[in-house]
Parts: C-alpha cells; sequence; structure tokens
C-alpha cells in the first residue's frame, strides 16, 4: 500500500472513530450531562480564578527571560554543563518561592528551557515550582497533620532533585548534543542590552513580587503571619507595580510620562471598585502591553515574546481543563464529574471491602491475593488520579481532607500530595509541545512512580 493510500485509510479509520463516538454518546445520561456543565464550570473558575492573577504574569516573566536574559546567562547557572549542586540547588526550592500552580509555572519552564537550560534542571524546577510552596506545606501540616505535612516537604525537595538527575541521565546523549550545539552557537554573547546585573535582577524581582502576592491565598485561620500578609497583599502588589515602573523607566528608558499615564486606569478603577482589585490588576497588565507597544525596542520584542508564549500554552491549557472537569468535575462540584466520586474514595481507602461491596459482594469477604495487592494499587491509583486532576494552589489541602474523613488511607494521600501538584491534564499538554512525547511520559512515569513508592512506605510507618 502506497504513502497516498495509507493516509487515506487513516483520514477514514478516524472519521470511523468519531462517528462511533457520537453514534453512542450518552446524552441522555444525567451523569453526561453534569460532566459535560463541570467541564464549563471548571473551565469558567479557572478564567476568573487564575489566566488573569496567575498566567498573565507568568507569560510576562516568561517573555522577559527570552528577550533580556543572555543564552550565556542560563547556561552558566542552569546549563547542562553547569555545576550540578548550582543549578539543582536553585531549581529545586525555587518553589519556596514561586507560589504557582502546575499550569503557571509551564511558561516560566518554557522559557528557561528555550534559552538553554539543562533538561535535568528545568525538570527539577517544573516539578518543585508548585510542589514546594511554604504556605501549602503549612497548611498541610495543620489540616492534615503535621506527619503529613513534613513527609510532603522532604519528599518534594528530593522529589525535584532525584527526578531532575534521573531525567538528564536517561537523555544524557540528547542534553549532550543540545550543551555542544549551545556553546557553538552562543560562545562570547553578551548580557542583553548591556545592562548590570542588578538592573536585571531588580526587574525580575518586582514582576516574581507581583505574581506571588497577588496570588497569595487565604489561610484557614484568622490571624498570625500568613493572614496579615493576606490583607496587605493588594498594597504589596501594587508596591511591586510601582518598582516595575520605575525599572520601565530607569532601565529601560521609558518615559516617564508614559509610565505614568499606564498607570492611570489602574489607579482609577482601584479606588472606584476597591471590592474587586482583580479588574485594577488587569487595568494594569493591558497597559504594559500597550507601553511596550508604544516604547518599541526591546520592550516591542519583549510583548511578542510574551504573546508567543501565550498563543502556544493557553488553547492547551483550557482543553485540558476542560477535560479534566469533564472527567472529575470542579471544585465546587460534588461528585458531578463522569468519574462518580464513590469509585475514587474506594479505591484509596485502607481496606480493599469498599470496593467489594460496591461490587455487590460482602464487605467481610475480601480475596487474599487483593488484600496482598491493595497497599501497591491504592497509592498507584491515588497518584495517576492526583496527576490527572487540575489543583490550584491550597486547593487540594481541603479535597484531601474531605477523602481522609472519607476513608483514604495516609499512604495514598502523601502519594496524591506528591503527584497532584505538580501534574494535572492541562500541564501534561503543554509539557509534551515543549518537550516531546518520550520526554514528557518519562516525567510523568517518573512522578508517579516516585509518589507511589513514597506512599507505600509512608502508608506501611503510618499503619
Amino acid at each position: 500500500m502506497d504513502e497516498g493510500n495509507r493516509k487515506e485509510l487513516k483520514i477514514l479509520l478516524w472519521l470511523l472513530v468519531f462517528f462511533c463516538v457520537v453514534y453512542y454518546l450518552p446524552v441522555e445520561g444525567q451523569r453526561f450531562q453534569g460532566a459535560i456543565i463541570e467541564a464549563f464550570k471548571l473551565a469558567k473558575w479557572y478564567a476568573r480564578e487564575h489566566v488573569l492573577l496567575c498566567l498573565v504574569p507568568a507569560f510576562f516573566i516568561a517573555g522577559a527571560i527570552g528577550v533580556f536574559v543572555s543564552q550565556n546567562a542560563v547556561m552558566k547557572y542552569f546549563g547542562p554543563k553547569a555545576p550540578k549542586w548550582l543549578s539543582y540547588s536553585v531549581a529545586s526550592v525555587s518553589g519556596t518561592i514561586l507560589a504557582v500552580c502546575s499550569c503557571t509555572v509551564l511558561p516560566l519552564f518554557g522559557g528557561i528551557y528555550m534559552r538553554g537550560a539543562g533538561l535535568g534542571p528545568a525538570v527539577a524546577f517544573l516539578y518543585s515550582g508548585p510542589a514546594i510552596n511554604v504556605l501549602a506545606i503549612v497548611l498541610t501540616a495543620r489540616v492534615l497533620g503535621w506527619q503529613l505535612g513534613l513527609s510532603r516537604a522532604v519528599a518534594a525537595v528530593g522529589f525535584s532533585v532525584i527526578i531532575g538527575l534521573l531525567m538528564h541521565v536517561i537523555f544524557l546523549k540528547e542534553e549532550t548534543a543540545k550543551a555542544s550545539q549551545a556553546q557553538e552557537v552562543y560562545l562570547g554573547e553578551e548580557e542583553k542590552g548591556n545592562r548590570p546585573l542588578w538592573h536585571v535582577a531588580l526587574y525580575f524581582f518586582s514582576m516574581v513580587g507581583i505574581l506571588v502576592f497577588a496570588n497569595w491565598g487565604r489561610p484557614l485561620e484568622t490571624a498570625g503571619l500568613w493572614y496579615s500578609i493576606f490583607k496587605v497583599k493588594w498594597l504589596v502588589t501594587a508596591l511591586f507595580g510601582v518598582l516595575l515602573g520605575v525599572c520601565l523607566w530607569r532601565f529601560f528608558r521609558v518615559k516617564v510620562g508614559w509610565v505614568v499615564l499606564s498607570a492611570v486606569p489602574s489607579l482609577v478603577l482601584a479606588v472606584i471598585f476597591p471590592e474587586h482589585p482583580v479588574f485594577s490588576f488587569t487595568a494594569g497588565s493591558a497597559a504594559l502591553a500597550v507601553l511596550t507597544t508604544v516604547a518599541g525596542g526591546e520592550l516591542k520584542d519583549w510583548r511578542d515574546q510574551t504573546w508567543g508564549f501565550a498563543k502556544q500554552i493557553l488553547p492547551l491549557l483550557f482543553g485540558g481543563v476542560l477535560a479534566a472537569g469533564f472527567f472529575l468535575g470542579s471544585p465546587e462540584g460534588k461528585d458531578a464529574g463522569i468519574v462518580p466520586n464513590i469509585w475514587i474514595q474506594a479505591l484509596v481507602g485502607d481496606s480493599p471491602s469498599a470496593v467489594v461491596s460496591l461490587l455487590g459482594g460482602e464487605g467481610e469477604s475480601v480475596p487474599g491475593w487483593l488484600a496482598i495487592i491493595w497497599p501497591v494499587w491504592t497509592n498507584l491509583f491515588a497518584s495517576v488520579t492526583g496527576a490527572l486532576m487540575y489543583f490550584a494552589t491550597l486547593t487540594e489541602v481541603p479535597i484531601l481532607r474531605g477523602l481522609l474523613d472519607s476513608g483514604m488511607g495516609q499512604g495514598p494521600a502523601l502519594a496524591l500530595l506528591l503527584a497532584g501538584p505538580a501534574l494535572s491534564l492541562p500541564n501534561m499538554l503543554v509539557i509534551n509541545s515543549i518537550l516531546g512525547p518520550r520526554k514528557t511520559l518519562t516525567f510523568i512515569g517518573l512522578v508517579v512512580g516516585m509518589a507511589t513508592i513514597t506512599g507505600i512506605v509512608f502508608g506501611a510507618i503510618m499503619s
């Protein structure tokens, strides 16, 4: 069969598959209809809670990395030939600074990887960004117990380093070729714009500050340090915005009049709608995009790079969010996805008796073989489920509290905490577009596998 006939046969097969799916679509079923609604509810929630405050600043930071950070600077600290202790130390603790979710970290990961960062350090950063969050770890210890909080903190830091090193070793041949090519192409490249390092550092510091404090989550307690910071988060965010404006004026030679004028819409909306700070934040982001166009030069390149990341990542993210909502429901929905919550609760419990009962058997009649493999299954299932679900920053803790109250074991809870925040279905789709299928599947396999093993060990200790 020649190439043309194979192509036509492939098209025919896809059409047949699509026809069969549509023909047997259970549109009359209440659960199917509810799952469709949940998919769009999750997409709406994601658009309101994360696109404007999380992804937009992350896109600007990623675009700035591509324009204002030289290839040599990235290679020096994150390249394949950089000292391992330095690159992995910086990458593994980045999550303590960046309180971001598995989707917000993607533009930042793409930025440093495309600028020449080695696969190992870049993947360590990809995992640690959403996984090592100080506030989330403290909240885990307080709500779920100090054992889970401490285990999550230690395992997450270790995971980021080990997974990064394993990715580097597995794809060592490709990494070596990439390092040689980068040295040839970018040998002797100077810092972008010939600016002092502290100028660039302060510029990035202002943007990271905006990202972190705009997304500072409300703690459960209404007292203490975390809540005090939460109360003034928008004031702190505004101060970082002022610092960014100063950097644009002093370091990038943007006329002070343009900087002041671009801040006016944000100030006006902050006064008119003090109870809706997202209006002011959105106006500030739009004004920054306009400012980069007016200023031209490097700032126009910054805008183009930012737009490039947005075009690449946003469609995949929203497609993944719709799929995650359809299968597992939205944060507000209870047992509304196509997969019933009772199945998940039964499959991650300490005892397989719930599954036997669910299948119509007697809860006490548990086969011996099932009891033996049960710890492996529950932790593997929790890891895979967590990897497919989408967790916004801090939302994994109350969700897990509900699952623990429903009978979830301690081991599967830790496995979900280690796999869930770092991965999600939308996250996987974007990683695949950056790394390709082989590296993406390897990364997912390492995260799920290590989370499963850690959950088994932790469950055995706690029992």
